[in-house]
């Protein structure tokens, strides 16, 4: 006869075994013919937590909460502390940022910067809506598009040569990692009366000094797109090596052309990195400052002139002689740029392919 495998798998039946038969102890016994083996029994766990299930991973998470600490602490004292402050500031009567006395609340802030309402003496501010917003639009609404498919256009080209692609890579980055004032005085000696623009093209055009403000946004929008393209190459050509090539052999085999390859293949494969390209271009042209002090020195071209005022350089220049109205136009910047964001978002969810 076979001898028998009894497996204990509780401690309670294992107790109550030996209670019943002291004399057994884990072996072979021949009178019963019969094997005992003591088995542990199973460590209890708690169950899986997702949500509102109880999970043993649920006790580590303040490990992540103090990882996380130094960045929350450092998000609230300059990004969220800031942004509350700016938006009651912009409610603020008469506010001195020395001082940080104001005399009450009101919604004239808003009404000054739009025109709408005399400032604290007497006259009317024009400049924020015959200058600032035209020409932040203008700079948005042509540098986004173009430097997003130029940079488009050089990265599928980058990525398809076989010699001297890094260097290449490395020329195309080098704007990215200048400094911006330093390429803005390029820029504005290239674009000078006397300079190798008008001399190539052997013309007396004012482009910088004195120049008119349409006139004057022609180098701007070239210095803009010609210093933001090297992030979006490089962003570009990261999505590029991760398509697969299959989609290209097959659009070989059924016989489509190198443009249609691109526009029905490759941007569609590429919408997520577009989609961040181009969010992320438009709040920098909302938030464009450096180039207007790059190669104009100020917001005007000529003595006195605000013409080229944008947003972002109005909020400095008030700053600290008219708080209040800096800060009104900085809520206006916020939520212009907020509506912006969230179009774009809602547009990509039938635009982009993950």
């Amino acid at each position: 006869m076979e001898p028998v495998l009894r497996e204990q798998k509780s401690l309670t039946a294992v107790n109550d075994f030996f209670e019943e038969r002291p004399q057994y102890e884990e072996g072979y016994y021949e009178s019963t013919n019969t094997i005992i083996r003591l088995v542990e029994p199973p460590r209890k766990t708690k169950a899986y937590k997702v949500t509102g299930i109880e999970d043993t991973a649920s006790n580590n998470n303040w490990k992540a909460w103090l990882y996380l600490g130094p960045v929350l602490i450092l998000l609230v004292v300059f990004l969220l502390y800031p942004l509350i402050n700016t938006i009651f500031i912009a409610f603020m009567r008469d506010y001195n940022q020395i001082t940080g006395s104001f005399d009450g609340f009101t919604i004239d802030n808003f009404g000054v910067i739009f025109g709408l309402t005399k400032t604290s003496g007497g006259g009317t501010e024009f400049n924020f809506t015959r200058y600032a917003i035209p020409n932040t639009f203008i700079i948005v609404l042509v540098t986004v598009p173009l430097s997003t498919l130029i940079a488009l256009l050089i990265s599928v080209g980058l990525n398809s040569l076989k010699w001297f692609k890094k260097f290449l890579q490395t020329v195309f980055f080098l704007p990215y990692v200048t400094n911006a004032i330093a390429i803005g005085m390029v820029f504005s000696v290239m674009f000078d009366t006397n300079g190798i623009i008008n001399y190539l093209f052997h013309s007396d055009i004012v482009w910088i000094t004195g120049a008119e403000r349409w006139t004057a946004m022609i180098p701007l929008c070239i210095y803009i797109v010609w210093s933001s393209i090297p992030f979006k190459i490089l962003v570009f050509l990261s999505g590029l090596q991760g398509i697969d090539a299959q989609y290209y052999n097959a659009a070989k085999i059924d016989g489509a052309s190198k443009s249609k390859t691109l526009w029905r293949v490759t941007v569609p494969l590429m919408s997520p990195q577009i989609l961040y390209i181009v969010v992320t271009s438009f709040i920098g042209a909302f938030k464009e400052y450096t180039s207007i002090v790059g190669l104009f020195n100020n917001p005007g071209t000529m003595a006195g002139s605000y013409n080229m005022y944008t947003i972002v350089y109005y909020i400095y220049d008030n700053l600290s002689t008219h708080t209040s109205y800096a800060a009104a136009a900085a809520v206006f910047l916020f939520a212009v740029i907020l509506v912006f964001t969230f179009l774009q978002l809602w547009v990509s969810k039938k635009r982009v392919y993950y």
